[in-house]
């Protein structure tokens, strides 16, 4: 199944290492060597938020390991760089990635990069192993009193 995002077969992207991916249950395979992903973020590394004209997203002083991630199928930790996400003009449509050709409603992104090899964001965005992305998918559902806050300030940034 081709992604919506890619109109035509002179649109696919190329590679391996290309979004978006459907992630195929059935050739998902179990590594019990895999380590435990590692999450410490500060809240108080949060800087702002501002919209780029197409989403928002919430910046974060990644000039010290404060904001971090470390472990799983990680060599480096890798430091918070920002969070957006990706969502559709109807609640059927909207994540990036798909799991078994089924989209979800929203997807969040939480970017993150490699301060051990890199020495600044632009460069390790460049390379293979510069940035860690994790995705989550989003569901509809009861009032999320953490998401609500930041939902709360999206009219501040209105416009770009």
């Amino acid at each position: 199944t081709v992604h919506p995002l890619w109109q035509s077969p002179l649109t696919i992207p190329g590679g391996t290492r290309q979004s978006p991916i459907d992630i195929q249950w059935r050739d998902s395979v179990y590594d019990p060597f895999l380590k435990p992903l590692k999450i410490s973020y500060d809240p108080t590394t949060c800087l702002h938020i501002w919209n780029n004209g197409y989403s928002f997203l919430v910046e974060f002083d990644d000039s010290t390991d404060r904001s971090i991630i470390v472990g799983g199928p990680l060599a480096n930790q890798y430091r918070l760089k920002q969070f957006h996400f990706h969502w559709g003009a109807i609640n059927d449509w909207g994540s990036e990635h798909t799991v078994d050709s089924k989209f979800y409603p929203a997807e969040l992104h939480l970017v993150h990069w490699n301060a051990v090899e890199y020495p600044s964001f632009e460069e390790a965005v460049m390379e293979g192993n510069g940035l860690a992305v994790i995705g989550v998918f989003l569901k509809l559902g009861a009032r999320h009193e953490g998401l609500q806050t930041l939902v709360d300030a999206l009219p501040a940034v209105r416009h770009k």
